[in-house]
């Protein structure tokens, strides 16, 4: 993945705001449901949030500043100074393409003691299983000894309805690989999902698992709150003074909703079951009005509320003091 900072196109030394501010504006523009003909909007999405998920999380951010992980949250291996292990990695390891057995050849004694006194003191003798004896001369690496991390962990951002229906998502690996990924029905934010035997390989191991962290994108109008939906609804002035019928939208499809006579902006309303699924059902969805006027000057309103003003009276403020 692309460095984090170019993703969001903000500079290193950005403000934690400046960060969330560049990452909210870019989502909704990229977002998928607001580019449904573009077919690289998905990408540009998880490519955000994969971002943010690394510069946006102060303690990811300041890991990725000092160099101890990579652009998609891996660690990365530091080596050790002056050891001789090639790339620092005493586990041999080649790259992203697998792994070798690497041999040593001693040349006398390293600081008052020879090289498998080094090797059993760094890794308590498991290393150096394939030395030649009496005193020999070179020294190789037991790949079965060494316990190896062949799992590959990755991010996948999906929408909230793919979370709550479920479907199929294709992923991109580290390695350039694409895969496609069922998504479970009912997924939640930080669940994994693993693929047994899509990891890493090496001689004499295992094959590793795909291990796949969910993230569940922020929506353009619902905000979740545990497996409740929250959504503010304009309405006009008329709809709050005359009451009505409103539609809804819900993740399983538009609803009327009865405004009463009088209604003020803030009035919350439960549509019940029209939430996340939870155990044994589902949560709510909690809509809030707000009263949205027209836009421009309009002289007609403008004189019928000073006709309404100055015989209807009234100040919704007075308990304030």
């Amino acid at each position: 993945m692309r460095d984090p900072y170019e993703v969001l196109g903000v500079p290193r030394g950005a403000s934690a705001a400046a960060i969330k501010s560049a990452y909210r504006k870019l989502a909704k523009k990229h977002h998928p449901d607001a580019n449904k003909n573009d077919p690289k909007s998905a990408a540009r999405f998880a490519e955000l949030n994969s971002a943010n998920e690394i510069i946006g999380d102060e303690d990811k951010r300041k890991q990725f500043d000092r160099g101890e992980i990579d652009a998609e949250g891996k660690p990365r291996f530091q080596g050790f100074s002056g050891s001789g292990f090639p790339g620092g990695d005493p586990r041999g390891r080649a790259g992203a393409g697998g792994f070798e057995t690497h041999t040593f050849r001693s040349g006398g004694n390293f600081g008052g003691g020879n090289f498998e006194d080094i090797l059993n003191s760094m890794f308590g003798g498991a290393a150096a299983r394939g030395a030649r004896p009496g005193g020999g001369t070179t020294f190789e690496f037991d790949p079965g000894g060494i316990a190896l991390d062949l799992d590959v962990n990755v991010t996948m951002s999906v929408s909230l309805e793919e979370a709550v229906k479920g479907g199929e998502k294709r992923v991109r690996l580290p390695n350039g690989k694409e895969l496609n990924v069922k998504i479970p029905a009912g997924v939640a934010a930080g669940q994994q999902i693993r693929l047994k035997g899509q990891g890493e390989s090496g001689p004499g191991h295992r094959t590793g698992d795909l291990l796949i962290t969910v993230n569940i994108a922020p929506h353009p109008f619902f905000k979740v709150d545990g497996s409740d939906l929250r959504i503010d609804l304009p309405i006009t002035l008329y709809e709050a003074v005359l009451g009505g019928k409103v539609r809804v939208p819900t993740l399983t499809g538009a609803v009327e909703l009865s405004i009463p006579k009088n209604t003020s902006s803030g009035r919350t309303f439960r549509l019940k079951g029209k939430g996340l699924p939870k155990s044994g059902g589902a949560g709510d969805l909690f809509v809030t009005t707000r009263i949205m006027l027209p836009d421009g000057n309009d002289a007609e309103l403008e004189t019928l509320m000073q006709k309404w003003r100055d015989g209807h009276p009234y100040n919704p403020r007075s308990d304030l003091g």
